[in-house]
């Protein structure tokens, strides 16, 4: 029934204006703004979108990660533009979880969502 049904996700937010900045601009993603919604334009026709949700709670799980291909460098340009990662257990003073998978680094919304940044080839 879905098999060519083009499925996006999508999360809450609580101000969809700081969510434009932050992924916008801090996170350099293309966006798109139309009747409240915000859409992510991501790489490989994903968009996401985001909502308003007067009553949001923050996802206590990673809603979006970003594929990078040196984990190091992706954590220290996102650390200059403001990104603060959480220092969670097994993660190294940078925020990188470096105890098996792959690199993996967490860091949050302005809503309180979680998202990544991880190490892998993106061929």
């Amino acid at each position: 029934m879905f098999e060519n049904t083009k499925a996006f996700s999508g999360f809450s937010v609580d101000d969809i204006p700081k969510a434009r900045q932050f992924y916008g601009e801090t996170l350099g993603v293309k966006v798109s703004e139309a009747n409240g919604l915000l859409t992510l334009h991501l790489a490989g026709d994903r968009d996401t979108l985001i909502y308003p949700k007067p009553n949001h709670v923050p996802a206590t799980f990673t809603i979006l990660n970003f594929p990078v291909d040196d984990i190091e460098v992706a954590v220290a340009e996102l650390a200059a533009r403001g990104v603060r990662f959480e220092k969670l257990d097994g993660t190294d003073d940078k925020g990188i979880f470096r105890q098996g998978g792959p690199l993996i680094a967490w860091f949050k919304d302005p809503a309180g969502n979680f998202l990544s940044v991880l190490e892998q080839s993106q061929d």
